[in-house]
């Protein structure tokens, strides 16, 4: 059983696929998808997880209102939100930072930047013979 859940809202299929693939070398960490922001708030009504990776450009909803909404919500305020995007502009960055990402990668990413980001987040430690076992218990929401 997986000790982390992460919700990864990307709405190009390839691009999902290439970080579930990246972060399926996290052990202990169960990825779920979304499409785009709608998608994601219906899944974290129903599911506490303890990291988001999201994009900005997505139809419906994108990753900036997303953020917002995240953290205008008492159950979800303090989990982190990395947001990974072809919009490399300071601007954006600054913004979705102040709107409360934790993180900002640019695409194209690299699997390691992004497994490392996930790990730093969750607090993960890399010992030798330890390798991806976490420092503190994981957060227990209301999962079903």
């Amino acid at each position: 059983m997986a000790d982390y859940a992460c919700l990864i809202v990307e709405d190009s299929p390839m691009m999902r696929q290439l970080l579930v693939f990246a972060l399926a070398r996290v052990k202990n960490l169960k990825v779920t998808e979304a499409d785009d922001g709608v998608d994601a708030l219906r899944k974290l009504a129903t599911t506490k997880f303890d990291i988001i990776i999201t994009d900005i450009n997505m139809p419906i909803m994108d990753g900036l209102k997303l953020v917002k909404r995240i953290r205008s919500d008492a159950q979800h305020k303090d989990t982190p939100i990395v947001i990974i995007t072809t919009e490399g502009s300071q601007e954006d960055r600054q913004r979705a930072l102040q709107l409360g990402a934790n993180a900002y990668i640019t695409k194209p990413i690299q699997a390691p930047q992004v497994i490392a980001k996930v790990k730093e987040l969750l607090k993960f430690e890399l010992r030798s013979g330890r390798r991806d076992r976490p420092r503190a218990s994981p957060r227990r929401g209301s999962r079903p």
